[in-house]
């Protein structure tokens, strides 16, 4: 079997790195997708936040880490990782008493959309390390 997920959006804050006890890095952000559409019935806009917490292992989370700031553009490959209990999205109740969902994913690939660098990629596999710039068209041709 085989899953994958591709998701774009921005952080919603700076990523935080640590140290596991045998010295592998791992980072955590959170990633802000975004849909926007009229209502049918009302004509009203809506929008809709999906929210997405990602975990990057090893030089995927150091080059994660040191590039990634709150507000970059990013897109993530990677696998949906379910809540041990639910086996679904980890399920918590926000302060106004409504429940929400987390959704999380470990990355396989990391793609700067913005940034320092204005763009570039990094994917975590046996590539060497090397970063590959990142195509970004400022129009869509159709």
């Amino acid at each position: 079997m085989y899953q994958k997920i591709i998701v774009v959006g921005n952080l919603g804050r700076d990523p935080e790195m640590r140290y596991l006890p045998d010295g592998t890095p791992v980072t955590s952000f959170s990633i802000a997708t975004n849909r926007r559409w009229n209502d049918k019935r009302s004509g009203q806009q809506q929008d809709e936040t999906t929210w997405f917490r990602v975990t990057a292992w090893s030089k995927l989370a150091e080059t994660s880490n040191q590039f990634l700031s709150k507000g970059s553009k990013v897109l993530v490959e990677g696998r949906l990782k379910p809540d041990p209990q639910t086996g679904g999205p980890s399920l918590f109740t926000r302060q106004d008493g409504t429940v929400g969902a987390s959704f999380e994913i470990v990355a396989d690939t990391v793609r700067f959309l913005s940034g320092r660098d204005d763009g570039g990629s990094y994917s975590g596999g046996d590539d060497g390390g090397a970063a590959a710039p990142a195509h970004e068209e400022d129009e869509i041709p159709f």
